[in-house]
């Protein structure tokens, strides 16, 4: 058997189509093309999120020209407490943006906070326009940015996963488009509610967890030629979290750093005493906070791979497994219920039904370094899976591919000599300009909300079935855990009076 597969852009740009319904096309004198810089031309971003994630991915959105931001906006004005990757990699970054090798060389430790992202974006600014001095506003408070800022197009989210919907929502009613990080939002109402309003509001929005994957245009391959046939699993594992992950909320008093807005942090949160163990990068380990490690990772493997095979609605059941602990009491040893956090570890199983293109199937989720057992394929010839990756098993083959779906093999790997080796799969858009490109031509992102439903649905399901520890059935159309009624509370969150959405 054979197979000529021309990997190309089509699926890519067919992923884009059904958006053009409401979105609002605007002319080009309000969005020029890629290589106009006027002012004009240029969108203008307000960016809620100064911490190292989003200062970080500021370095490198700021020297867009196809960009202007002009606030930035955080709960937090100045520490130097954030948690990151090393101890001076943020600071480097900025360094090189700035072309300033001395900048931060007095802060002890990682900075973050909307102090930070004003003085970045004025110095940047300032330098490139050849000017003493720019000025780029500040706020403690979104919606006061809102109220107060008037020029600007589109709000990007770099918040704790509890206020992305918050923000989104009340970006696009003031007509803003919207990206934002995963998830969309970490409650089943939320995300419907925010999915909703980008298919009506006339705006673009995008979820930064797409990406052109072309490994995943020759697994849809591979599937469609029956190479593995008949698909009945999908496996996919990552090494995350790597952030501690705390078991029950914290009993001990700690003062909130000054400067730092903890009711504003908060947000649709109800009241809690402040603690550090919920902010910054440790936020996404707590149910009220964060989505896990599902949410963090998992919206980069499984989003494009949806869309690349079609999968039109959310998985039906749910099933969560975490791993458990004890402490000990006086000497005595008793397990510890933990119904506040993501456990250490999980594997979690969700079953879809048949779809336009796939059979039934299950997919299948491993964190904290749990990952599918070796297939004999692979043990006796010495290798085994990496650290991340994805597993298609059919009932004739499978298909082993790293991190978001690069380099796929078939397994066993003999059935490789099946293809051509002249083929080759072609690279698409990927970065930022994928979004810029899209809101400033008034085209629908194919990383737009209103494509990431049944995604978002299934990672949220994760959540829920770990919280109520027992297999739940969901049915989409009415938003509704079918069998265990009392796990409906995990859809949506008790919010905090003038939050409600």
């Amino acid at each position: 058997m054979t197979s000529t597969l021309k990997i190309n852009r089509r699926r890519f740009l067919e992923t884009t189509a059904a958006a053009a319904a409401g979105f609002t096309i605007l002319p080009r004198s309000v969005f020029g093309g890629r290589g106009h810089t006027a002012p004009s031309d240029q969108l203008a971003i307000a960016y809620i999120g100064c911490g190292t994630q989003g200062l970080r991915e500021m370095t490198t959105l700021i020297a867009d020209p196809s960009v202007r931001i002009v606030a930035v906006c955080d709960p937090n004005k100045f520490t130097t407490d954030y948690v990151d990757w090393s101890a001076d990699g943020l600071k480097n970054d900025i360094r090189r943006a700035l072309g300033d090798p001395s900048w931060g060389s007095k802060m002890s430790g990682i900075p973050g906070g909307r102090d930070v992202g004003q003085e970045f974006v004025q110095k940047y600014y300032a330098k490139a326009k050849g000017v003493s001095r720019y000025s780029c506003p500040s706020y403690a408070d979104f919606r006061e940015l809102f109220e107060k800022e008037k020029d600007f197009d589109t709000v990007k989210i770099m918040t704790p996963d509890h206020l992305h919907a918050a923000i989104a929502i009340a970006a696009m009613r003031k007509g803003k488009h919207v990206v934002t990080h995963k998830p969309i939002a970490n409650r089943m109402n939320e995300a419907r509610r925010t999915i909703a309003l980008a298919g009506t509001a006339g705006v673009g929005s995008h979820l930064l967890a797409w990406s052109y994957c072309p490994g995943y245009d020759t697994i849809k391959g591979w599937i469609d030629a029956g190479f593995i046939g008949t698909l009945r699993e999908i496996h996919n594992w990552s090494n995350r979290p790597v952030w501690p992950q705390w078991q029950a909320n914290p009993s001990e008093v700690v003062p909130v750093p000054g400067g730092f807005d903890w009711p504003l942090w908060l947000g649709p949160v109800p009241d809690r005493p402040y603690h550090p163990h919920y902010t910054h990068a440790v936020f996404r380990g707590w149910y009220d906070f964060g989505g896990g490690s599902i949410a963090d990772m998992g919206h980069y493997s499984l989003f494009p791979l949806f869309l690349t095979l079609g999968i039109q609605e959310p998985s039906v059941s749910a099933e969560a497994y975490g791993t458990t602990t004890s402490i000990l009491d006086n000497g005595v040893s008793r397990g510890l219920k933990n119904d506040v956090a993501f456990p250490l570890s999980c594997m979690i199983r969700f079953h879809f039904t048949a779809g336009k293109t796939l059979p039934p199937f299950d997919l299948i989720w491993y964190d904290g370094g749990m990952r599918p057992l070796v297939p004999e394929e692979l043990r006796s010839a010495g290798k085994t899976l990496s650290p991340e990756g994805m597993m298609f098993v059919g009932d004739k083959g499978k298909i082993i591919s790293g991190f978001r779906g690069e380099k796929p093999v078939l397994v066993p790997e003999s059935k490789m000599k099946w293809l051509k080796q002249e083929e080759q799969e072609e690279e698409g858009p990927r970065g930022n300009s994928i979004w810029i490109d899209a809101f400033r031509n008034g085209t629908p992102s194919p990383g737009s909300f209103i494509h990431a439903g049944p995604v978002t649905e299934t990672i949220l399901m994760g959540a829920v079935a770990l919280q109520a520890g027992k297999i739940v059935e969901y049915d989409a159309s009415a938003m509704k855990i079918t069998n265990l009624p009392e796990a409906n509370r995990f859809l949506t969150r008790e919010y905090r009076p003038g939050w409600e959405l």
